[in-house]
């Protein structure tokens, strides 16, 4: 079982890095109070079996004016229940956090204290530094946007292969029906010889052997494959990189029943091989 304790300074990044490890599948708690984590971590242990509960991340919230008596003393309890546990803490410059505060107006924790909000940071700062030694990992998130947060999160867990850390959705439609609007990426194969035009395939579809080899008689055909298949195997490793963790391609032609659905279903078997999670749907194919 993983089981990740993010812990640091309020406006790092901690929520963040939740809903990211939450994407990769994580089961993810926000605001875990410390005197819980032991009774937490045990339940998980007992349903790991179940795969629930087989990657754990929790958010845990400690700020000046405590002690981390308790806070050590469930780190210690972990260690006796032979979980092991990894503690990432969020760190960003002073100059970063007092800007997203800024930005997003949300009130820092310690300056419902009477102190100004460079005074709360530096407090904050200075009394989590005995949690900071304590760290299995320490991500500094000044000046990364989301994505490159992301990627740092996704090398320092190093989550199985990196492929696997996005979802590749290939899906065919017709263009007289529009254009899928969750789509990042659209091709239009309406340059191909249409099977429609020919009488024993206009009934059939792209996912039929018959359709597929009329198309891919076509030098056209293979040509766009070929291109299409350097342009993914280039692509893919730059949005993974990136810490894009979904990514929808959509092919259309003009109804949704032959070009695309051929040319979707190869490519998706292209980037199948190439080792990434990838789901195959046909949006029109039955229209």
């Amino acid at each position: 079982m993983e089981f990740i304790i993010i812990s640091g300074l309020s406006g790092a990044g901690k929520s963040s890095a939740a809903a990211f490890l939450e994407d990769l599948g994580f089961y993810c708690v926000d605001n875990m109070p410390v005197a819980l984590i032991t009774n937490f971590a045990g339940l998980c242990m007992a349903g790991a079996g179940t795969g629930k509960y087989g990657r754990v991340a929790l958010v845990t919230d400690i700020r000046g004016g405590q002690t981390f008596d308790e806070l050590f003393q469930a780190l210690d309890g972990l260690q006796e229940m032979h979980l092991d546990y990894q503690l990432l803490f969020i760190e960003a410059a002073d100059e970063d956090i007092v800007r997203r505060y800024k930005e997003t107006r949300h009130t820092h924790p310690l300056t419902r204290q009477g102190y100004s909000l460079p005074e709360a940071v530096k407090l904050e700062r200075l009394a989590l530094e005995p949690v900071r030694r304590r760290a299995s990992h320490i991500l500094n998130s000044t000046g990364l946007n989301l994505s490159k947060f992301r990627g740092e999160l996704l090398r320092l867990f190093g989550m199985g292969a990196l492929e696997e850390s996005m979802t590749v959705s290939v899906t065919s439609f017709g263009f007289k029906y529009g254009i899928p609007i969750d789509a990042d990426l659209v091709f239009d194969v309406r340059f191909l010889p249409n099977p429609y035009y020919i009488a024993e395939l206009k009934e059939c579809t792209g996912l039929e052997e018959a359709v597929r080899a009329f198309l891919f008689g076509y030098r056209q055909t293979t040509e766009f494959m070929r291109h299409l298949e350097e342009l993914f195997a280039f692509l893919l490793p730059q949005y993974v990189e990136e810490g894009k963790s979904s990514l929808v391609i959509a092919v259309g032609c003009t109804g949704g029943h032959h070009r695309s659905v051929a040319v979707a279903h190869a490519l998706t078997e292209f980037i199948r091989q190439k080792g990434y999670r990838v789901e195959e749907t046909h949006r029109d194919i039955s229209r």
